[in-house]
């Protein structure tokens, strides 16, 4: 992000706006819990790390999130997903580590 002019890529906006939701208690972490939201209709977005293992999964949320019209963003890294959503520890020095994989996150 820069500090001068103000303007973020889309990634670091999502990853902002990922930390103001986990404040809030606003994500819901994980493939269960995720496809359980986009089916009731209770999701505004949903993030889909592309690196699951299983390709059925990817499946599965792109069709709920089109079905339902959500808005889905698609990142690279289900660990980078992880640490964004707070499924990690936090060390002194501020950095992440023990970081867990999340294929999903609503």
């Amino acid at each position: 992000m820069s500090v001068g002019d103000g303007t973020m890529t889309l990634m670091e906006a999502l990853q902002s706006t990922l930390k103001n939701a986990l404040i809030a208690e606003g994500v819901t972490r994980g493939l269960r819990e995720s496809v359980k939201k986009l089916d009731k209709r209770e999701a505004l977005l949903c993030v889909l790390a592309e690196s699951t293992d299983e390709k059925n999964i990817q499946k599965l949320v792109e069709a709920l999130c089109r079905e339902h019209k959500i808005n889905l963003i698609k990142i690279d890294d289900a660990k980078k997903l992880g640490e964004w959503t707070g499924l990690c520890k936090i060390d002194k020095e501020g950095q992440a580590r023990k970081v867990v994989r999340c294929s999903c996150a609503v």
